[in-house]
């Protein structure tokens, strides 16, 4: 397990700030046991907390071709048939992955692939399961082709809490399965567009793990 880049600034700041401030308080009220002792442990839990959604578990990555891993840890909330109006142009069948603020909140590739869109979207923050959130939130979408190519689309959706996402690619860029393409603040929601012909190999409320899970087979 190792502590993921984006947290890394904010908790060394976040670690000075609460250290200074049990110190100005043990220094100017040292006889207050009782406030002295809920101050530090209110500190540790806190920052026990946060350190917790910056967490980046180290594992082997996936390397199957034909399957598609789980973009992020999390709930499966959606499988259902839509029509993908930004770049696909078509039928898909979207499967979408609740994060909530205790799963792990880096975003891997579910497959092996080159980026042929990525574009990043400002917007509204409605709660991730809102929807609209998919269409009016904060999002990027990212277009991976694999070497059969075929496409998938990997949609980030920022939600009411999570009011930052990160994205690590651009057109063109290589994407080993499992590899990092990105990061979402405190929780959110991932959309994968798979082709219809694809086989799902999950099911409504299951558990996912990033780069671990098999979401999908896709047809030769």
């Amino acid at each position: 397990m190792t502590i993921h880049r984006e947290g890394r600034v904010l908790l060394f700041w976040m670690m000075i700030i609460l250290v200074a401030l049990n110190y100005l308080l043990y220094y100017f009220l040292p006889e207050q046991d009782l406030l002295l002792n809920v101050s530090m442990l209110g500190s540790i839990i806190i920052y026990l907390l946060v350190l917790q959604f910056f967490r980046n578990p180290v594992f082997p990555l996936p390397n199957e071709e034909g399957v598609v891993y789980a973009p992020a840890d999390g709930k499966v909330v959606v499988i259902e048939e839509t029509f993908e109006d930004e770049y696909l142009k078509e039928k898909r069948t979207q499967v979408s992955i609740f994060m909530s603020p205790v799963n792990v909140h880096v975003n891997r590739s579910p497959i092996k692939g080159v980026v042929d869109f990525f574009k990043y979207h400002p917007g509204k923050y409605l709660v991730a399961w809102h929807p609209k959130s998919s269409t009016e939130n904060e999002r990027t979408t990212m277009v991976l082709r694999n070497q059969n190519g075929t496409q998938i689309l990997v949609r980030q959706i920022a939600g009411a809490v999570a009011r930052r996402i990160k994205w690590y690619v651009k057109e063109g860029s290589q994407l080993d399965q499992g590899g990092e393409f990105g990061f979402i603040k405190f929780g959110s929601r991932v959309d994968v567009f798979l082709p219809l012909d694809a086989e799902i190999l999950v099911g409504l409320e299951q558990k996912t793990k990033s780069a671990r899970t098999p979401i999908a087979r896709l047809k030769k």
